[in-house]
């Protein structure tokens, strides 16, 4: 039986390879070519005698599915769900080669380190050890291994639930991301998502009147009126909303007992934001704060004509809009009109995407398992519910009536706002302490649920 330092050998030399491959969604349908990552987890799992499907609805946009066979057919089934897509980077940001997979001073460096490659390493190699020594679940252990879940999940896990739902459903799911410290260091809480922001891109289209760019006076220019609307959208702050595990995240950071009294006031958390010192090591965490408690609104993509002596006649805006539970197609689109005023008449509005907040319930056998594996290196620490901002394929098992977390195990020597910071920015990367961590925890809830 594999060791667990040698099964953590795995998952660090198969977390480079995933990197190496450079999966890079960038949201063009022939963009990602997960079927690198999908090849290469394929040739990992081959020889466990399991029979692996492949679904491509999109030339390269590949999804692989492993399942362990359950002796029980009534027993609660498992999913081990991992995206193998990366988001763009810029190299000039990065300290080393962003898709170098290299191993530094006890890290693991590039883009995926801890969106979600790392996760799926960890996975694969749990599953793969199962596999090998011959586990026999109760319930159905599934690996899914999916394309395209940066840019919306419509080249995967979405097409997945619409087309081969049979192939990956569970009852319940493993996913992205959790497994923070914080609170006391003696008797620490260890995050696991429970709940998600809904996401509700939007396309603006705005119209002007095409002209001479010598004769700007009194014209129609459709860029000046995106400018404006840009600012707007901006600009806009709806009132804070509380999501029912608000309470539990902010009792867990370690602030002052006044500071912790202000961010449970409706009233008064706008004021603590605002009144944050302006600078890097504090401008994410309050960010973070400010999008756990608010409906958001983000234009960050703008497209027009590149004529430099032509008045534009068309602007066209991608806003990434972010929503607090019980926000639907309509709130959003009293949130924009809010936000654009007498602008909002002018405004095209196209839906890209459109999910509502998503969340799963903790009383149960998920739950508890979870509980005894994170105990069992950690014996005083407890498990605290997280409400993240970001949006996961947990959201559409939710929708199809699954049992959905965001677990992972880190190590207690990686910090809440530099994890965050790796989020797809710079310099991303994960130590190995995390890996052995996240990959025993597998096995753990595997065994402990299913066994």
């Amino acid at each position: 039986m594999a060791s667990a330092e040698g099964r953590n050998a795995e998952t660090i030399e198969l977390l480079q390879a995933l990197i190496r491959n450079e999966c890079v969604g960038d949201g063009t349908p022939e963009s990602g070519q997960e079927v690198r990552n999908a090849d290469l987890l394929a040739g990992f799992l081959e020889g466990t005698g399991l029979d692996l499907q492949r679904y491509e609805p999109t030339p390269g946009r590949t999804s692989l599915v492993a399942r362990i066979e359950g002796s029980d057919p009534d027993a609660p089934s498992l999913c081990l769900m991992g995206h193998t897509d990366v988001v763009p980077v810029n190299p000039d940001g990065w300290s080393r080669d962003p898709f170098g997979g290299e191993l530094v001073d006890g890290e693991v460096w590039g883009r995926g380190a801890v969106d979600m490659l790392n996760l799926v390493a960890s996975q694969a190699v749990a599953f793969r050890t199962l596999a090998d020594q011959g586990f026999r679940p109760r319930g159905d252990l599934v690996f899914f291994a999916v394309a395209d879940e940066e840019a919306g999940s419509v080249h995967g896990a979405q097409w997945m639930a619409d087309n081969a739902w049979d192939a990956i459903a569970a009852d319940f799911v493993l996913t992205e991301n959790g497994g923070l410290h914080s609170g006391d260091e003696s008797a620490p809480a260890i995050g696991v998502n429970v709940a998600e922001k809904g996401v509700a891109w939007r396309r603006l289209t705005l119209r002007g009147t095409p002209g001479h760019g010598s004769m700007p006076y009194r014209s129609d220019n459709a860029l000046v009126k995106a400018a404006a609307a840009v600012q707007r959208l901006a600009d806009y702050s709806p009132d804070p909303r509380f999501h029912e595990t608000w309470r539990a995240q902010v009792e867990t950071m370690d602030i002052p007992d006044e500071a912790r009294a202000q961010l449970l006031d409706e009233d008064r958390i706008d004021d603590y934001l605002s009144d944050l010192p302006r600078r890097p090591s504090v401008d994410g965490l309050a960010a973070h704060l400010h999008a756990c408690t608010h409906t958001t609104m983000s234009p960050n993509v703008a497209v027009g004509p590149r004529k430099t002596n032509t008045i534009p006649d068309t602007v066209v805006l991608d806003v990434d809009i972010r929503t607090m539970p019980g926000d639907d197609t309509d709130e959003v689109a009293a949130h924009l009109r809010d936000a654009l005023g007498d602008l909002a008449d002018e405004v095209e509005v196209e839906v890209l995407l459109d999910d509502a907040a998503s969340s799963s319930r903790t009383d149960t056998a998920l739950w508890d398992s979870l509980e005894r594996a994170v105990t069992k290196p950690f014996p005083t620490a407890r498990l605290n519910p997280q409400f993240i901002v970001g949006f996961t394929d947990s959201r559409i098992y939710r929708r199809m009536g699954s049992v959905s977390y965001g677990a992972g195990l880190m190590s207690p020597s990686l910090g809440v706002g530099e994890y965050s910071q790796r989020f797809h920015g710079n310099d991303e990367r994960i130590d190995v302490e995390s890996l052995r961590l996240t990959t025993e925890m597998y096995l753990d809830v595997c065994r402990d649920l299913l066994g």
